[in-house]
């Protein structure tokens, strides 16, 4: 059963930084993209970063870009978000979740659609003060 468990959440002031993490366990992701996602309340849940198992490639969303980066350990199963210079706007649940790169869905995860992603932690949420 794959599970993706979130961690590293919490209430942080504007200008500071936090960590995600997000442990991934109950299968074999090297064909799989690891992604972040964050919904904040009353939008929709919108692309924040994603990292391929088995190659170098990242992906931003415009938005974060030069703010956050994605890294991940495969020994360790864990993907990290750093989040730095954070605002009150992202203030979020942030979710981990993980699609096959090249399956049916492999389109949508290359627009950054949640519909791509197959499995999803249960979040964690990030609170940014101003």
């Amino acid at each position: 059963q794959v599970q993706l468990e979130e961690s590293g959440g919490g209430l942080v002031q504007a200008g500071g930084s936090l960590r995600l993490s997000c442990a991934a366990s109950g299968r074999t992701f090297r064909d799989y993209r690891l992604g972040w996602f964050r919904q904040a309340p009353g939008k929709e849940r919108e692309f924040v970063a994603a990292i391929r198992w088995s190659a170098l490639n990242t992906y931003y969303a415009d938005s974060v870009k030069g703010r956050f980066t994605i890294s991940r350990d495969n020994a360790a199963n864990t993907v990290w978000l750093q989040m730095n210079s954070l605002k009150p706007e992202h203030t979020a649940v942030y979710y981990c979740a993980a699609g096959l790169n090249y399956g049916p869905k492999g389109g949508l995860i290359a627009k950054g659609s949640p519909d791509g992603y197959d499995y999803w932690g249960q979040g964690t949420r990030v609170t940014v003060s101003s």
